[in-house]
């Protein structure tokens, strides 16, 4: 729970008024769960001979403050920002009391997955997107939440605002960065067993980074699972991590068919759909979809 308190002194957590950015939106979020219950204060200034307890971010020139030449450096050249530095301090410890598994990899997959893009994106380094339409990063949705012209939006309402959203986005990353190790441990064991140019899942897991790192992965082209929608389903696998090309499409002749079409072109009973991008298609049974799945590798 958050308080905004009036007095630096009656705060335990400070960080700076006016325009609001992701960075320490995100890391009054982090501090909120961290926490639990944060009496804060937004200011332009940081006061001296307050407690030592208290945690001063983004502001202040200390250790949770990114805007000085000693600002730390993360290994790859991204700086961190105060999301990051929050992260770097209590992340493991705020896992530690959550009680997650593997730590370490938790620690650094969720720096990977969210707080690395978000100091990034706050120091300056922007992704390269060619698109001719309008990409919103998550540091971009922050952004409106700062009143807007011609309202009468208060500054601070819309910063709790900002902070609820953040907080969803961050424990809906913890949970799927869980989740993805659990599975990764699972899909490498099938990984290792599997003789086929293609994976099949007794059930639907996030199975491609364990794929695009697993050497034994190389050779897989389609994975084959039950579908949340009904039936069952194919679907490609991409050249790497950072190439989303596909290895194999499926054929050229199924693109865009669903049902009696699909078959009568398939010669396979059951089949429903075959997206007309060619990554993606389904049957009605796990005997329609292994026969799919052998029809596009030959």
């Amino acid at each position: 729970m958050i308080k905004l308190v009036k007095k630096q002194g009656d705060a335990n957590c400070i960080t700076h008024s006016g325009t609001m950015h992701a960075d320490e939106v995100f890391a009054t979020a982090f501090l909120e769960l961290y926490k639990k219950d944060i009496k804060l204060i937004r200011v332009n200034k940081v006061e001296e001979n307050l407690s030592k307890d208290t945690i001063i971010y983004d502001i202040g020139r200390g250790k949770f403050d990114h805007h000085q030449e000693d600002g730390k450096t993360r290994e790859n050249g991204i700086k961190y920002s105060s999301i990051g530095l929050l992260w770097r301090e209590y992340g493991k410890d705020y896992l530690k009391k959550n009680n997650i598994e593997e730590i370490d990899e938790v620690f650094k997959a969720m720096d990977k997955e969210l707080i690395e893009g978000l100091d990034a994106i706050d120091n300056g380094i922007f992704p390269e997107i060619e698109a001719n339409y309008k990409v919103k990063t998550i540091s971009d949705i922050i952004k409106i939440f700062n009143p807007s012209f011609f309202t009468e939006e208060d500054e601070n309402k819309q910063f709790l605002k900002a902070v609820k959203l953040a907080k969803e986005i961050f424990i809906e990353t913890l949970y799927n960065v869980v989740g993805k190790l659990k599975a990764k441990d699972i899909v490498n064991k099938l990984i290792d067993k599997n003789e086929e140019m293609y994976l099949e899942l007794e059930e639907y897991l996030p199975y491609e980074e364990a794929i695009l790192t697993n050497p034994k992965g190389e050779n897989i082209m389609f994975v084959v699972y039950p579908s949340n929608r009904g039936g069952y389903a194919i679907k490609t696998i991409s050249k790497s991590l950072e190439d989303h090309t596909d290895r194999l499409l499926l054929p050229k002749k199924w693109a865009g068919l669903a049902d009696k079409e699909l078959e009568e072109v398939t010669k396979v009973k059951g089949a429903m759909f075959c997206h007309n991008n060619r990554f993606i298609a389904t049957a009605k049974t796990k005997e329609a979809i292994l026969k799919l799945v052998k029809k596009a590798l030959k």
